[in-house]
């Protein structure tokens, strides 16, 4: 099975740092429109730490693919409110 991660640029989505980043950036944006913002980043920041001595790379990709899951879903949430336009779900 392909990994999620191809619908996101490579740079981001091999560097697992980059992705904990970008991961803490929609944290704080979502935590800010909904006045709950150190809850949110807390609940990411959590999920890093919990896995960061992780060496199984099976287990690593996954963690990585639903992160980027993650992000990707709220990438297409955020554009279907902005468009009001609703985007087919692909299996």
């Amino acid at each position: 099975m392909p990994s999620i991660q191809s619908a996101l640029p490579p740079d981001l989505a091999n560097n697992a740092i980059r992705l904990y980043r970008e991961c803490l950036r929609r944290a704080k944006y979502i935590g800010s429109k909904n006045f709950n913002t150190e809850l949110v980043v807390d609940m990411v920041r959590q999920q890093f730490k919990k896995h960061k001595n992780e060496t199984d790379p099976d287990k690593i990709q996954k963690l990585k693919d639903d992160a980027a899951r993650g992000l990707i879903n709220h990438m297409l949430y955020e554009s279907e409110s902005l468009s009001g336009r609703k985007f087919n779900k692909s299996s």
